[in-house]
């Protein structure tokens, strides 16, 4: 079962949040839920089975420019999970399907995302989900 997450998901979804970017502190992660999930410009989908919350897409508008992208909002996947006892079943997809009709609905015409250059695991799914790739890029920093 897919469901939209609300407020009180905050928790569940920081620790599902926790096991994709692991180098999050919790505690910020259910604050950003927290604010997240109480806002109109980004959505959270949970995957249940068996009422055990087993996955979760993130999406949101972006108004800024997304690379190989010409409209504005876009809808974009921010981040995807999937308990590794549940891969390869369609939960991904279906998540990725609710997130686009969160984002039709809000009128937008183009969806994007993004993953690491070294990531082959998410550049599968991207490309088998009929995503194109759109560019590669390295990002630099420096201290000043």
């Amino acid at each position: 079962m897919i469901r939209q997450a609300n407020i009180d998901d905050a928790e569940t979804v920081s620790a599902l949040a926790h096991r994709l970017w692991p180098h999050a502190a919790t505690s910020k992660l259910q604050t950003e839920y927290r604010e997240m999930l109480s806002g109109d410009d980004s959505a959270v989908f949970l995957a249940t089975i068996n009422a055990q919350a087993v996955a979760f897409a993130q999406c949101g508008l972006r108004h800024d420019y997304v690379e190989g992208t010409g409209s504005s909002p876009v809808g974009y996947l921010e981040g995807i999970y999937v308990d590794s006892a549940f891969r390869r079943q369609g939960v991904a997809k279906a998540l990725l399907a609710r997130c686009q009709q969160w984002a039709r609905a809000k009128s937008c015409t183009e969806f994007a995302s993004d993953c690491e250059l070294t990531n082959e695991q998410s550049l599968r799914f991207h490309l088998g989900a009929g995503f194109q790739e759109a560019n590669r890029i390295i990002c630099f920093t420096k201290r000043l």
